[in-house]
């Protein structure tokens, strides 16, 4: 796909419901007792995963043009589903049915994509045994991983990493656990989890870093509103800001505050980002509205990594129209998402003429010089594909971006809604 360098980017637009809160209302809505109407889904290919396997548990799952309704089998409705089941590309969809599939009275094998196997699973695997769960994988550590029926205890654990998915594949063993289930954070991560619950009538405190769970008797289902994705908005966010005379905003945006680093940081970064008509629900969302303005460099490290993750690739492409240096450090976990992130961006901002360094935990980009077009490689990751869509939008010359559908897996407009944008 060519990308040309385009003008102001003017407008309002929204993006598509938040992936992770999608995956989650699924999950919980079939283990709910009741009906539960989800509406601002995400349509993309890893939720849809998602779905595909609770139907082949005989979790009935219809999709309407506005809504997604789940006719909930209860805690202890699942059935043992005939095949394997295939999560395509997603990560949150393998682990966080690790943890419920761990307490379940049947054996079931699951797999995903090549991407999936080549990515690690004994972190998960390894608090669930603690639990009593009986996991097996390839090589210990990667999928297929076939789980097979088990009594689960409640355990405390400590995470070796802040991890939003290894935190709610545990709390979601303890909904199957015989006492209570404790997790404790070395830093705050993604809390979609402990709020669903809470909404579905799961017994469940959060002191400081300590999450506590009691196992609940039943959930019961409520109907679920899934805010805007700060994950997809960033692309957006970073466009406006980098490129001349853009004034652009976003609607019904998610800002739950676990997710709202790159706000932060590219605020940090001299960003003009502004936020209106704030509603504070289950999940609190707001508009936002980026102008174009002036960047500068800014460290990146610690505490918030856990709370822009998945927006490091397109704050490295800020990074790369910012003055100044820009450090990104102690995001390892980059490494291990559908594309080694950090190597990727290092390699494909080199290719745009940015001076980059790739460290063991992150990278130092050198901005200043305006990046020229180039052939980029997606790594069949989205977010290197939409982050490096924004870097062609802005660069100087026209860029090539191989295997764009990609994007497809959680956000299958982007293009067209950039192409919009650009008239």
């Amino acid at each position: 796909m060519q990308i040309q360098p385009c003008g102001p980017l003017r407008g309002e637009i929204t993006v598509p419901g938040d992936k992770s809160i999608s995956h989650r209302a699924v999950m919980l809505g079939a283990l709910a007792n009741g009906t539960t109407h989800i509406t601002g889904f995400l349509m993309g290919e890893d939720c849809l995963s998602t779905i595909d396997c609770f139907r082949k548990m005989g979790v009935e799952i219809n999709i309407t043009d506005d809504e997604v309704i789940v006719e909930g089998v209860g805690l202890h409705g699942l059935e043992a589903p005939s095949e394997a089941l295939y999560t395509g590309n997603s990560g949150t969809t393998t682990r966080l049915l690790c943890g419920i599939l761990a307490g379940q009275p049947f054996t079931v094998t699951m797999s995903g994509d090549p991407s999936i196997q080549k990515r690690p699973m004994g972190r998960v695997m390894k608090p669930l045994r603690e639990m009593g769960a009986s996991i097996e994988g390839k090589n210990d550590n990667f999928c297929p991983l076939t789980l097979f029926p088990s009594e689960l205890h409640g355990i405390e654990y400590r995470l070796p990493v802040a991890s939003a998915q290894l935190k709610s594949a545990i709390l979601l063993a303890g909904l199957y656990a015989e006492g209570q289930t404790t997790v404790i954070e070395p830093a705050p991560s993604r809390d979609h989890t402990e709020r669903m619950f809470r909404a579905l009538g799961v017994e469940i405190e959060t002191n400081g870093s300590t999450i506590t769970l009691d196992p609940p008797e039943d959930l019961h289902a409520v109907d679920i509103a899934v805010p805007g994705d700060i994950s997809s908005a960033a692309f957006f966010l970073v466009a406006g800001a980098i490129i001349p005379g853009s004034e652009l905003t976003i609607k019904n945006v998610g800002v739950n505050p676990t997710r709202t680093g790159v706000l932060d940081v590219l605020r940090d970064m001299g960003a003009d980002i502004t936020e209106s008509n704030f509603r504070d629900e289950a999940e609190p969302m707001c508009d936002l509205t980026v102008k174009y303005s002036k960047l500068h460099g800014v460290e990146i490290g610690g505490a918030i990594i856990p709370r822009l993750i998945d927006e490091l690739p397109v704050i490295a492409v800020a990074a790369a129209f910012a003055e100044g240096e820009t450090v990104i450090r102690d995001a390892q976990e980059l490494k291990v998402k559908e594309s080694n992130r950090i190597a990727a961006m290092v390699a494909e901002l080199t290719k745009a003429g940015v001076d980059v360094e790739e460290t063991d935990d992150g990278m130092i980009v050198h901005g200043g010089a305006k990046p020229h077009g180039a052939s980029f490689e997606t790594y069949k990751d989205h977010r290197i594909a939409m982050s490096l869509a924004v870097l062609g939008l802005a660069a100087e010359g026209a860029s090539r971006i191989d295997e764009p559908e990609v994007v497809a897996i959680s956000y299958p407009d982007f293009f067209n809604t950039l192409e919009r944008l650009g008239d």
